[in-house]
């Protein structure tokens, strides 16, 4: 187990656009994940194996070393807080926006302007608390953990803070965006002990994730 690496992952867009920076440190995966039940994924380097676990437990397990490495959403590492990560790469991937969506018909700036207290529905609590403090708006957080565009149509929220790629769930349930938050692409995040004890293992994978992401950038 020594110089094993652990990779963790999770499935859709960040495990997709993930592949071809293995593929620059010239590791491929054996399986997809999106047609084999298994959770360890085997690579072609018999020292590397990938985990794929949900987007917002992917720091957890590499802050607890169940991973050495892994790749994560800034989105997801805001509401973590990073802690015992080192955060070396942005890789500039899976990138979209955190924004505050309303319905269509919802006055947002004369609601934002009285200061009156908003409800807002998001399944990013840290990230919308600081945003509208900031603001000096008062809100009522209340976590979802998915579909967040219904809050606002059934009257459980005034807005909802979610991330958006191309906006079409938002249109197609009659809701617009009203505030950008922050960009959003994917970083490398690593083990801090990992990277002292399997420092050679590791070097050049971030090294060729490192080039392969320059070209994104």
């Amino acid at each position: 187990m020594g110089s094993q690496l652990t990779l963790a992952l999770s499935k859709g867009r960040i495990f997709e656009e993930t592949l071809p920076l293995l593929e620059e440190a010239g590791i491929r995966v054996t399986e997809d994940p999106e047609k084999s039940r298994k959770l360890i994924l085997a690579t072609s380097d018999p020292d590397v194996r990938v985990i794929i676990v949900r987007a917002s437990d992917v720091p957890t397990y590499v802050q607890y070393g169940a991973a050495d490495f892994g790749v994560a959403g800034k989105d997801v590492l805001h509401e973590h807080g990073g802690e015992g990560l080192y955060q070396p790469i942005d890789l500039h991937i899976a990138k979209c926006r955190v924004s505050v969506a309303v319905s269509a018909g919802f006055d947002y700036e004369n609601a934002v302007r009285q200061g009156a207290r908003l409800r807002v529905a998001t399944k990013y609590t840290e990230t919308a608390r600081q945003h509208f403090a900031s603001k000096g708006v008062h809100v009522d957080l209340i976590k979802l953990y998915g579909s967040m565009e219904l809050a606002p149509l059934v009257g459980l929220a005034d807005a909802i803070v979610d991330l958006v790629s191309t906006g079409s769930t938002l249109r197609a349930n009659n809701l617009v965006e009203v505030e950008h938050i922050m960009d959003i692409s994917s970083r490398l995040v690593v083990n801090q002990a990992a990277l002292k004890l399997k420092r050679e293992r590791l070097q050049p994978i971030l090294a060729a994730f490192e080039r392969a992401s320059l070209s994104k950038a």
